[in-house]
């Protein structure tokens, strides 16, 4: 509860804000990872704050990007017995030991998602943020995930497997959209964010310290 009392103090006048998830394991030459760094800089020259989970890999190359434009970066930073050492691309820093708090942040905070390819982490919370969307405790904010060729196959899963079954409806499978051009992506978050006020809705309720 501290972690995220923190984090909803420290971010409450962020403004619009983007999520980006993404492996923390592939090296910095990868293409996703360049892709990533792309987006966020795009996304940061068109005015609205990149929050990544704050260590390496995909994760440091979205900071990256925003920062270099010299733009909001916001790192939510975990502490893991592996893998996750904190990049020095985050114009914000924010430390939390708990996941709960630290996904909660991210859903309170951003307008838009982005999810390049990644493990176990990246795909719980894409599922989140799409199960949350789905139930009506988020607005329904874009969803994109970028590299088309990582995610085809797990899309054409939901497709063949739960739809069928009834265990997601047509229209669940409109809650996302496979999108591998960066201006694309961008154009359609910011004239989401630039129509909507749902950000607003999104801060915290937390009473303040």
């Amino acid at each position: 509860m501290s972690e995220m009392l923190t984090a909803a103090v420290t971010l409450a006048d962020l403004g619009p804000a983007v999520s980006v998830f993404g492996s923390a394991r592939l090296p910095s030459d990868s293409p996703y990872c360049k892709m990533s760094y792309e987006l966020s800089h795009k996304l940061a020259k068109a005015g609205l704050a990149v929050i990544a989970g704050g260590g390496p890999g995909i994760m440091e190359a979205a900071n990256r990007g925003a920062y270099d434009a010299g733009g909001t970066s916001i790192g939510l930073n975990i502490k893991l017995p592996a893998e996750q050492t904190d990049n020095g691309y985050q114009t914000t820093a924010l430390q939390f030991e708990y996941f709960y708090g630290r996904k909660a942040t991210f859903f309170m905070h951003s307008c838009a998602y982005v999810a390049l390819p990644g493990g176990f982490g990246t795909v719980d919370e894409l599922f989140e943020a799409l199960t949350l969307i789905q139930t009506g405790k988020l607005p329904k904010g874009p969803v994109y995930l970028v590299g088309s060729e990582f995610w085809c196959g797990m899309v054409d899963w939901i497709r063949e497997q739960m739809l069928p079954l009834g265990m997601i409806t047509p229209d669940h499978m409109d809650l996302f959209t496979i999108e591998d051009n960066l201006d694309t992506i961008v154009a359609q978050i910011v004239s989401y964010a630039k129509t909507h006020t749902e950000t607003s809705h999104r801060k915290s309720s937390l009473p303040r310290s």
